[in-house]
Formats: C-alpha cells, structure tokens, sequence
C-alpha cells in the first residue's frame, strides 16, 4: 500500500467515515474545509509520527506540512529520506 493510500485510510477512518478512498481527492485542504481542527490536527501528527517513524524533532509543525493527503505524503517522504522536514 502506497503512503498516500495509507493516509487516505487513517484520515477517513478517524474523520471522514461516510466517505470513500475515490471521494478524497488528494489536494483537498483538510483544514480548510473543516475536515481536521486544531486538535485533530495533533492526531494527525501523533499518527504519521508513530507510522512512518519519523523523529518528532524533525517535524515541521506548519498547516502546510499536513493540509492535504499530498501534502502529508511530501513530508512523510522528506522526512524518512532523511533530508529534514518541509517548511
């Protein structure tokens, strides 16, 4: 399964249980729209920190590392590569 279908997963699963994988298109912005809020915000985080193992010192807390499943999926990818978070 591709991070961006794992994301997908978690992010209906936990928020968006009436809607389908082909419904969320990959640049929706999850904060904009309401999807997400502050606090689940930190879930998010909490998730792709334990999932993808990536050390909470390198991550970036900016809405724009986490607005979207493609954003997501970018950081998760910078980070595990090891060349540091996005800003």
């Amino acid at each position: 399964m591709s991070n961006a279908s794992e994301i997908k997963r978690f992010l209906i699963n936990e928020f968006l249980p009436d809607v389908t994988a082909d419904q969320l298109d990959p640049d929706d912005d999850l904060l904009e729209t309401g999807v997400i809020d502050s606090l689940q915000l930190v879930r998010v985080i909490s998730w792709v920190t334990d999932r993808f193992r990536v050390p909470i010192e390198q991550v970036e807390f900016t809405p724009q590392n986490f607005r979207s499943v493609n954003a997501i999926q970018a950081f998760v990818e910078t980070a595990t590569s090891g060349a540091g978070a996005l800003h």
